[in-house]
């Protein structure tokens, strides 16, 4: 019960729901329960209740969950209740915290009205856009590349200046390449499949269309620069799979769009004129925690990868 209790503080569900009210009857609706001289109505129950998700909503179904689900406003209520008489609703602290939390929620209802509002994105838009990029949601099995291993970022942004000017992949990489198995067939590492290479080198390879160059891509073993030569493709995922990605990358995107043109126009207003005062601004020294991580053991090089040197050895 506990638990429950902080999760529905946790969440922020600290809407009031008490109504001073004598009477069994009032405009929110009848009375459910009485702490002290506040009344918790019908409507108050039912907003908590749609203010939970919808897994939590579930733990409360029945006689016996809507009791449950009571007890635990009843005991917000009685908390609440002390605390006004402590005297905490006094605090600077909590004066600080009421008045960031306005803001924000002010500030989420004027974007909500202004940008979110104004700048859905139909599903017919979702179908064109699938339509027109169907190879980006077309799986891909195997990934054929090249690399060109080097120990540091600034040698890696050498060697990816001589690509650009012309010079071939496979010359650079039989000089250069660290990797000295794929290095004698020009930097070729063959073909993988998911899991066989260490991630950063794998992520990188999979945003690539065949022929593109990478840029330094930073692993255990020092910096590669990737070019994939070959990509075999499955089926293309099914538009029901990838429609609610696709909404949420067109929604992002337009949203964002709206939002800087918005806050571009406000700037511009008299009223809103900013002006920073650097000297103060410099003085200002955050203290910020650091926190250790732990050091990450080495990727180890993919078995098809390791056999692959066993055998040009």
């Amino acid at each position: 019960m506990k638990r429950i209790l902080m999760s529905i503080l946790c969440a922020g569900m600290l809407f009031s729901c008490t109504q001073k009210a004598a009477e069994q009857t009032t405009q929110q609706g009848p009375v459910v329960a009485k702490v002290g001289t506040s009344g918790i109505t019908q409507a108050d129950f039912e907003r908590e209740m749609k203010s939970l998700p919808d897994y939590a909503q579930q733990l409360f179904v029945g006689e016996a969950g809507k009791e449950k689900f009571l007890e635990e406003i009843i005991k917000k209520e009685i908390l609440y209740q002390e605390a006004l008489k402590k005297g905490l609703d006094k605090s600077p602290e909590f004066n600080r915290k009421l008045e960031e939390f306005k803001k924000l929620t002010l500030a989420s209802a004027l974007l909500e009205k202004e940008i979110m509002s104004k700048n859905k994105v139909s599903e017919q838009e979702v179908k064109d856009y699938y339509s027109k990029h169907k190879e980006d949601f077309t799986t891909t099995s195997q990934i054929r590349a090249s690399h060109i291993l080097v120990k540091t970022e600034a040698e890696a942004n050498k060697v990816l200046e001589r690509l650009k000017k012309g010079e071939k992949f496979e010359e650079i990489a039989k000089k250069e390449s660290l990797d000295k198995g794929s290095a004698q067939n020009g930097g070729d590492v063959g073909y993988f499949s998911r899991g066989q290479m260490v991630p950063e080198f794998e992520r990188a390879a999979a945003s690539l269309k065949v022929g593109q160059l990478s840029g330094p891509v930073k692993t255990s073993y020092g910096y590669h620069i990737i070019k994939v030569t070959d990509k075999k493709t499955g089926p293309v995922v099914e538009f029901e799979r990838v429609k609610d990605v696709i909404f949420q990358r067109l929604s992002g995107e337009r949203q964002k769009e709206a939002f800087d043109k918005y806050i571009a126009e406000l700037r511009k207003k008299k009223d809103y004129e900013v002006v920073i005062n650097k000297d103060v601004l410099a003085k200002i020294s955050p203290e910020i925690k650091k926190t250790e991580k732990p050091e990450a053991a080495p990727d180890k090089p993919s078995e098809e990868v390791q056999k692959k040197d066993e055998k040009k050895k």
